[in-house]
């Protein structure tokens, strides 16, 4: 019995909407559990396979581990019954939410019309579903004509329009780039929303902020908002919790590919799933979906400019560097690091928020297919995977409240990298001299010079 119920009701319950109908998740609860022994994680394994349980943390059964822990989202009629399970083998667990579906409901906006929104201005400390983002992708363009350009990137598989925003100075001289890239997955809404935010902070202070009008000088800003377009609207329009894209496998009995499992570094190979009703499946093959390609063919363009790629997340509060596939370290894994602890310090400076930093083989679980390793492997030097707010408190139900200080304190997270990216890695390639270095050379200079004489 229960596993036909929870077949059904893992997945949520379908309900008529006004324009489609809406996955609720009402009384789903999500539980904290940090199994203690190896036993208790055949169990929670078992359990998870048996009734189709929604793993949060970590996505995979496999990945389940004595002393880490685990956060999984139980169907409301189920609920009773894992918790009497959980009792009678002696693992322990807490509450981490007690109703799914009112932190949905806290997410949403409340009802407004576009053309409100133009008049009051753009509220960035709220949500917006996908037409206001075109919307204000359009605005921007318009408002900061002298700044910013909107490029068409590709499109998505139910065909419509990616977009990203370049933010440059006219200049004759070449240019470093940053990428950064929002809403890869369409549930981790707090993506998209510094997506926004920190287009909106460089435009509206590189005029008084010196250091953000050298930058621009030296840099150009490139930003995607929202990459995994048609998940997003899905996960507005019909399952809050949907991840993936939304193209269809299998005759269309299944729907989806996880974007961050698509991209052509070691694919396949780990952390993935080749069960296309799995949140983690990678795909036919790598780029084997319309919206990995267009941001791959473009990376591959420009790949000799780009000094940085930066593409956010939620949840769980890291700094992800290169590579989740193994545990051996990229060359420049001592940079990587050090910067990448140098952006939380800042960001912690902030509000206390405290980040891990390091590559996910290590501080998180194996993966491949990573956008990420994929931007470091084809020689990009700096490529870092945000993880933003929060630790599983309300994981992908981030309240809109904690827009601001989320995006506040990863904006100085960010410009910390850009920064480092100005002071080091110049638009003609060249490095600038640290101070130990250029001790070095002076050093190979004296010699040079005595052995030459």
């Amino acid at each position: 019995m229960w596993l036909s119920l929870g077949i059904i009701l893992s997945l949520g319950m379908l309900i008529p909407g006004k324009l489609s109908l809406k996955l609720q998740y009402d009384r789903d609860q999500v539980l904290h559990i940090v199994p203690e022994t190896l036993q208790q994680v055949q169990h929670l394994q078992l359990l998870h396979s048996t009734l189709l349980l929604d793993l949060w943390k970590p996505l995979m059964p496999e990945d389940i581990m004595a002393g880490e822990e685990l956060h999984i989202r139980v169907p409301a009629p189920l609920v009773q019954e894992v918790k009497d399970s959980l009792d009678q083998h002696m693992i322990s667990y807490r509450v981490l939410i007690p109703d799914v579906q009112e932190l949905v409901d806290q997410s949403m906006p409340r009802e407004r019309s576009s053309h409100k929104q133009v008049r009051e201005g753009y509220d960035y400390t709220q949500y917006h579903p996908m037409e206001e983002i075109y919307q204000w992708i359009t605005q921007i363009q318009n408002n900061y004509s002298e700044l910013v350009t909107q490029h068409f990137l590709g499109m998505t598989f139910e065909n419509r329009p990616m977009y990203y925003l370049q933010i440059s100075q006219p200049s004759n001289k070449p240019k470093k780039i940053i990428w950064m890239d929002c809403g890869i997955h369409a549930r981790e809404w707090i993506s998209p929303a510094f997506c926004q935010w920190f287009v909106k902070e460089i435009l509206q202070n590189y005029k008084s902020d010196p250091k953000i009008r050298r930058f621009l000088q030296n840099l150009d800003l490139y930003v995607l908002p929202v990459l995994n377009i048609d998940g997003y609207i899905y996960s507005w329009e019909t399952d809050r919790l949907w991840r993936k894209n939304r193209s269809p496998y299998e005759n269309g009995t299944c729907y989806g590919t996880d974007l961050n499992r698509n991209f052509n570094s070691s694919w396949g190979t780990v952390g993935v799933s080749f069960d296309c009703n799995s949140n983690v499946f990678c795909g036919s093959e790598p780029e084997s979906e319309p919206e990995t390609k267009a941001v791959a063919q473009f990376i591959r363009r420009k790949k000799s400019d780009i000094a940085c790629f930066l593409t956010i997340h939620s949840y769980g509060q890291l700094i992800l560097s290169p590579y989740g596939s193994t545990t051996k370290p990229p060359s420049n894994n001592e940079e990587l690091i050090q910067v990448g602890e140098k952006a939380a310090a800042a960001l912690a400076g902030k509000y206390g928020t405290s980040y891990k930093v390091g590559p996910p083989s290590l501080i998180l679980y194996n993966n491949s297919g990573s956008s990420r390793d994929w931007a470091h492997m084809i020689g990009i030097p700096l490529s870092y995977t945000f993880e933003l707010r929060d630790n599983g408190t309300y994981g992908f139900l981030l309240p809109a409240n904690q827009i601001q200080p989320t995006c506040e304190e990863t904006m100085l997270a960010v410009t910390t990298i850009i920064d480092y990216v100005y002071q080091t890695y110049l638009p003609n390639g060249a490095v600038v001299l640290t101070s130990s270095s250029l001790a070095l050379s002076l050093w190979l200079s004296i010699v040079l010079t005595w052995t030459v004489s």
